[in-house]
């Protein structure tokens, strides 16, 4: 696969882009008034305790108090004579006024306060420090039983008791040198959190995470990199730097882009992003998907569209199937659409049909660099499946709720508009004293009452005896207007 990372920089915001096979993938925004915390180390305080919900407040000196679940704190599960495992309740754990170390795992999101939690980790190049744990795991992705023996042997000699650590897929095939030197690097930056937090005295951050574009670089596996290209000099010059000392490979794939016309515009990257905003996603077989982002859940409808096959009516709905799969997941990196998500495919009648369309599925998801768990088929033709949010969406760091139809993605029609303007003048002539009206309303509303509604608003007038005047509000929505009294 040919992968390219796109960094634009800007004084407001850094973007940066995942571009395989010339497709766009994924794209991560970093605003400089609004920076992610997710990674972030932090000082805090108990401010509530909440037995009900087994969960704590966390006062870490941000806007809205972190969220701390008994399932994220280090150590709250004992075993009973038994062997059993029992729950700590969390009044026996924490207590109001506690001050602790805790860690960013979710950004804040809506009205939502940080989810934190206790099982800090701290990630380099290779490996993942994780000081509260004594757990050595190995990556998934790393699949030969000898290399994965060979990675946990060298860090088990070199490890402390009361530490753990994860081996990262990019620790696949490294010397033993470069590992030790990761963990010694990790080491040293733990001993310095573990000094700040003792000595500082007020609450907030103890330990920041990467800016994006170096945390994009440790994280990117080099071998499948082509190039990294920044329309930045400066930036491009911070990234050398960090590659030369922790990732020698990319040194020479990062790239300064001199042109004049903007890096995202010259890739197709401004278009990419302005149609991942909308609801709909045109398949090239003719079919689509219809997106629809909820504060509950996501839901993506699948349906055939123009696409009429060449066979039959099962054939065709397998083959929009097929590629709604493999368009779907794509559009969940591409949105960072996490949480609960609910996808009606079209209603297929062979099994193997089915079965086929979720390998699919599951298959382009392991490209997903977010967990994902996918549930079979229901019975209602439904698949159920989640995907981890750590941040917040492409949409909602984009967008805000329309002011007109308040999110509900619907407005009143100006005929609508029109009826509730004849109740209203019915109601106000009939509890006042009137000699003429006067009704304000948006440039559509009222060239519907001149002419559609003109003989409605012609009867209405004779019918109440009183002259009524019409007046365009340009600063109006569709929706407003008002009848005044005169």
């Amino acid at each position: 696969m040919s992968e390219e990372i796109l960094v634009n920089v800007t004084p407001q915001e850094i973007r940066v882009a995942q571009v395989s096979n010339a497709i766009l993938q994924e794209v991560c925004i970093e605003r400089r008034s609004k920076k992610g915390l997710v990674g972030n180390i932090y000082k805090g305080k108990v401010v509530r305790v909440l037995p009900g919900m087994e969960a704590v407040f966390v006062d870490i000196n941000l806007e809205k108090a972190g969220f701390l679940h008994v399932s994220d704190i280090a150590e709250s599960q004992v075993e009973d004579k038994d062997g059993n495992i029992e729950q700590v309740p969390i009044n026996q754990i924490l207590r109001e006024g506690q001050e602790l170390l805790v860690q960013v795992i979710k950004d804040p999101l809506g009205s939502k306060g940080a989810r934190l939690t206790t099982h800090l980790s701290i990630a380099s190049r290779y490996l993942v420090l994780m000081p509260n744990d004594s757990t050595l795991g190995v990556s998934s992705k790393i699949e030969s039983s000898e290399e994965r023996e060979r990675l946990r042997s060298l860090i088990a000699d070199n490890m402390p008791d009361n530490k753990g650590c994860i081996i990262r897929t990019a620790a696949e095939g490294v010397e033993k040198k470069a590992l030790c030197a990761d963990f010694r690097f990790l080491c040293k930056i733990w001993k310095g959190i573990e000094e700040k937090y003792r000595t500082m005295k007020n609450y907030g951050v103890v330990h920041e995470d990467l800016p994006l574009v170096l945390k994009t670089l440790r994280d990117i596996n080099a071998d499948d990199v082509k190039r990294v290209l920044v329309d930045s000099r400066e930036t491009a010059r911070l990234m050398k730097e960090f590659v030369a000392e922790y990732i020698p490979l990319l040194e020479e794939k990062i790239e300064h882009y001199p042109g004049e016309a903007p890096i995202f515009d010259i890739y197709g990257i401004e278009d990419e992003l302005r149609k991942s905003l909308e609801k709909k996603v045109m398949l090239k077989s003719g079919g689509y998907l219809i997106i629809d982002q909820t504060e509950a859940m996501t839901t993506i409808d699948v349906n055939t569209g123009g696409y009429v096959g060449h066979r039959n009516l099962e054939e065709t709905i397998f083959r929009t199937n097929l590629e709604a799969a493999q368009t779907l997941a794509r559009q969940l990196r591409l949105r960072n659409l996490g949480g609960i998500i609910i996808i009606d495919f079209i209603d297929m009648q062979r099994k193997e049909h089915r079965d086929q369309v979720i390998l699919a599925l599951k298959k382009e998801l392991e490209r997903d660099h977010a967990k994902t768990h996918v549930c079979e088929v229901s019975p209602l033709g439904l698949v159920e499946m989640t995907r981890k949010r750590t941040r917040e969406s492409l949409e909602h760091i984009l967008c805000e709720t329309c002011p007109v139809c308040n999110g509900r993605g619907a407005i009143k029609t100006a005929q609508t508009v029109c009826y509730e303007i004849f109740r209203d003048i019915l109601r106000q002539t009939r509890q006042f004293e009137v000699k003429r009206l006067l009704v304000i309303a948006s440039q559509d509303v009222i060239d519907m009452l001149l002419d559609e509604e003109a003989p409605s608003l012609a009867g209405l007038e004779e019918f109440i005896g009183v002259p009524i005047r019409l007046q365009v509000e340009t600063s109006y929505s569709q929706p407003q207007f008002d009848v005044v009294l005169a």
